[in-house]
């Protein structure tokens, strides 16, 4: 039975596990810190990321512990609507609507869906290298030998340092977030809104039981160490209803602050048996909601990519066909959305908002087809597969965990489609590998 080890045990590293499992890998997963725990406050699951979760099997789950927006939008910072988006029509063109849930709750769904023994916590990765048709992992807890290691090691990935070291480091997006979640707020139904202002913006989104997920930005220089709430409150206290209720409704030692990164654009997400997912990869700006979203995906399509190609060079080969173009192309996208949400010049301010309201709703949401119309190839589960060629079995220093599966190869279409088959491609960032939201 093939076996894989993936590096870091954060929302992309368990969904790759889930992968690989439901095709017939055995799995270990390797997590530096001393637990298997989400450092967040709350996620946006778009469509494409219910899609992920759907061919995990866990999509259902996932609802039923997630708020679901009724309206959204983007509001200037005098409080008049520059855009409006009904959530329904989200679901109506995508099968999904946009949904909220908290980062560690959706991190308990996924270990849930693993058995305990597969996931090593106090694991630092000390060194990975090639070792035949295999690669070995030399760990705090011992060493393991595989076919495959997975590197969803986040923003300051290790494998991406070590496998890539002629790639430039991570590099400071120019604005930091902070995220909190306020105590459950009574009558406030579930409409949310994003406030832009001139080199700030702040917004909120309808957790379950009353709750909110607030996040904001600004143009501050990197590595402040102003105290989070106080700091919060002095840029945003002052803006329209309902923000200083939200902010009132946040204990004071809820409020994390990071400040955000992106990951330059690699030339490929593969080098020899290393796969880079999720952050590891493409770290962005979370302004379009897609850092998990795109984690999910690619998880999703690794594990089809295996499936469908035995030869398992070949199958990283097509991952990085498929993955690269499509991710690289939603990054540079938040970047620019990012850029505009957080103008700090009057007049360009001005010109945002302006064009904000002029487009109609449809258009908007038509624009974000290619992103939210991604579907997964399927993993259906099934026993049984054979050995990838070439390639080792692990050999570790405990019992690791087999699984069962099936799926299709994948490729992109222009719709952000990942298809069986073979083919090409078309086209959310946190210190020490968990992502900033705002």
């Amino acid at each position: 039975m093939p076996a894989a080890v993936v590096v870091g045990g954060g929302i992309g590293g368990l969904a790759a596990a889930i992968g690989l499992r439901r095709i017939g890998w055995q799995v270990t997963v390797l997590e530096r810190g001393g637990a298997f725990s989400e450092i967040g406050a709350g996620l946006a699951l778009w469509p494409n990321a219910m899609r992920a979760l759907a061919a995990l099997g866990l999509a259902e789950r996932v609802r039923e512990i997630a708020g679901v927006e009724s309206v959204g939008g983007v509001r200037d910072q005098s409080g008049r609507w520059l855009s409006r988006t009904d959530n329904a029509e989200v679901a109506r063109r995508h099968g999904w609507p946009l949904l909220m849930v908290h980062r560690a709750e959706l991190l308990r769904e996924l270990m849930a869906a693993l058995p305990g023994e597969l996931l090593r916590a106090d694991s630092e990765v000390l060194d990975v290298r090639p070792d035949g048709d295999g690669v070995v992992v030399e760990h705090r807890g011992g060493r393991v030998r595989a076919d495959l290691v997975v590197g969803a090691d986040g923003v300051r990935s290790r494998m991406r340092r070590q496998g890539w070291p002629e790639a430039e480091a991570p590099r400071y997006a120019g604005c930091t977030a902070w995220r909190m979640v306020t105590e459950p707020l009574g009558g406030r139904g579930a409409e949310g809104a994003l406030f832009w202002g001139r080199g700030e913006r702040i917004g909120f989104a309808a957790l379950p039981g009353g709750r909110f997920y607030c996040f904001a930005a600004a143009r501050v220089p990197e590595g402040g160490a102003e105290d989070p709430y106080a700091e919060v409150v002095r840029r945003f206290g002052g803006w329209p209803d309902p923000v200083p209720e939200m902010l009132a409704a946040v204990p004071p030692d809820a409020v994390m602050r990071h400040d955000v990164y992106e990951t330059p654009p690699l030339a490929s997400y593969v080098r020899g048996r290393v796969a880079l997912v999720g952050d590891a990869a493409h770290a962005m700006e979370p302004t379009l909601g897609q850092g998990a979203g795109t984690a999910l995906e690619d998880a999703v399509t690794l594990a089809a990519c295996l499936r469908a190609e035995p030869d398992v060079d070949a199958a990283l080969a097509r991952y990085d066909r498929v993955r690269r173009p499509r991710t690289q192309a939603i990054a540079r996208r938040s970047a620019r959305l990012g850029a505009a949400g957080l103008v700090a010049w009057a007049p360009g301010a001005w010109l945002r908002n302006l064009a904000a309201r002029l487009v109609p709703p449809g258009v908007l949401l038509r624009s974000m087809d290619p992103v939210l119309g991604w579907t997964p190839p399927e993993l259906r589960e099934q026993r049984g597969r054979s050995a990838p060629r070439p390639g080792g079995q692990a050999r570790t220093d405990s019992g690791e965990g087999g699984g069962t599966g099936s799926g299709g190869g994948a490729r992109t279409d222009s719709g952000g489609r990942d298809r069986a088959g073979s083919g090409g491609g078309a086209g959310g960032s946190r210190g020490r590998g968990r992502r900033a939201g705002a």
